[in-house]
């Protein structure tokens, strides 16, 4: 498949074709990659799916609305809508990238795909990026269960971090009290490189942990 079999797919057409290069560069293949260009896409993505969620469902409640979008953006969508345009065959990368399987890679083909939309969007505006999200994201939409159960918050959390290439968090029990059959736990959740400290509290240390990751994962979405 060539770059024009790959515009079509994604049912849009370059102005500036050096923005396509770009956006299927990685980092290891030389510069200009398409870090940058990543960035700008998964800010585009968010900003586009939050606005269809709120426009589709009237009755979740904003932690709701969170968690669908926060399922809808994860890393393994990205990968399975990158793997449906078959970024692979069009990804750059340098020798080692691809002596180590990079190029079928979950977390390379999932940035890929964000740089892809970064690049829509200063090629084309917002509009262009919205029509071009909204087409390959149909299929996830028009499945989507807001009543379901979804991630639970630890897993949200990890993903969110993944995405932004932070480390997974860190937990530690504070303090616990009452008597043994009745303990109260409380847990501190740790993110370093963001400097975030989060506390939770509950009648285990599982549920504790729980409540302290949500509030992390709330306070990074804000």
């Amino acid at each position: 498949m060539n770059r024009e079999q790959l515009q079509r797919r994604i049912g849009y057409d370059f102005v500036r074709p050096g923005l396509l290069a770009q956006a299927l560069t990685h980092r290891s293949h030389g510069a200009p990659h398409n870090e940058r260009l990543e960035f700008l896409g998964d800010s585009v993505l968010n900003c586009v799916i939050a606005a269809e969620l709120y426009r589709r469902f009237d009755k979740p409640d904003e932690g709701d609305l969170s968690r669908l979008r926060a399922n809808l953006v994860s890393q393994e969508p990205l990968h399975r809508l990158a793997q449906a345009l078959e970024l692979g065959e069009q990804l750059l990368l340098g020798e080692g990238e691809l002596k180590s399987g990079g190029l079928t890679r979950p977390s390379i083909l999932a940035d890929a795909f964000e740089a892809l939309l970064g690049a829509i969007f200063l090629d084309g505006g917002f509009a262009a990026a919205q029509e071009v999200i909204l087409r390959l994201y149909a299929p996830l939409l028009a499945e989507l269960d807001p009543n379901a159960p979804g991630k639970d918050p630890k897993s949200l959390l990890q993903e969110l971090l993944q995405a932004r290439k932070i480390a997974p968090p860190r937990y530690a029990v504070i303090s616990t009290a009452g008597a043994d059959h009745q303990q109260t736990f409380e847990v501190e959740c740790v993110i370093p490189k963001l400097s975030l400290r989060t506390t939770g509290s509950g009648s285990s240390r599982r549920n504790a942990e729980q409540e302290a990751a949500q509030r992390a994962f709330e306070r990074l979405e804000r």
